[in-house]
């Protein structure tokens, strides 16, 4: 029988893990090494609800909207196509519409970005999803969107427009993918947010099978 390939698209929390400007930056600290005398090795994480890879609830710039610990796990769970866009910029209707969505719930965007976590600084030229581009994925029926930087939306755009098109839809938004091994195509995808009460966002470990 053939075994299922699983692809961890989850980014590593650890030092040098870049961080969207004035984000909390991961830190891990000790607070008791047995090699220090402690009885066990404990540690104190420090972030940010929206470092490395992690997932935005309505919440995020909604302010009635459902936090982290209310999102429907079905919808996190389930068929996902990875979708290649290779250019920079912003990703517009006319690249979804080549695309050829079909009734999919769940895409994450495979970009130029994947190889910017090979780096870390910040680098504010990274593709995100144009204004238009997240109301055709509405118009489509798409309920959960990914992308593999820190964010969907253009770096500092005003009013963040794809952010509120989305979420105000019911759209999550999953953020800060490592899509460079995933080839395009179908997965089973299994995205678990941390169940944060009253939580914007939440770092989330995602999984795909093929």
């Amino acid at each position: 029988a053939r075994v299922p390939k699983l692809l961890d698209v989850t980014v590593p929390l650890g030092p040098g893990l870049p961080t969207y400007p004035n984000n909390t930056p991961f830190e891990l600290h000790p607070v008791k090494r047995i090699a220090d005398g402690g009885s066990s090795n404990v540690s104190r994480l420090v972030m940010g609800t929206h470092t490395g890879t992690h997932v935005d609830a309505p919440f995020h710039f909604i302010d009635d909207g459902n936090t982290v610990d209310e999102l429907p796990l079905e919808l996190l769970i389930g068929r996902a196509r990875v979708v290649e866009v290779n250019k920079r910029g912003g990703i517009a209707a006319e690249d979804l519409e080549r695309a050829g969505l079909r009734e999919d719930l769940r895409v994450l965007f495979k970009t130029p970005n994947s190889a910017l976590w090979n780096s870390d600084t910040f680098h504010e030229d990274y593709t995100y999803l144009s204004d238009a581009g997240a109301r055709y994925l509405v118009e489509q029926g798409v309920k959960v969107v990914g992308i593999d930087y820190l964010s969907v939306e253009q770096f500092k755009k005003p009013g963040a427009p794809a952010h509120r098109t989305l979420l105000s839809n019911d759209v999550i938004i999953i953020e800060g993918l490592n899509l460079a091994e995933a080839e395009p195509g179908m997965y089973e995808m299994y995205c678990l947010p941390l169940p944060v009460t009253g939580g914007d966002g939440a770092p989330a470990r995602v999984i795909l099978k093929r």
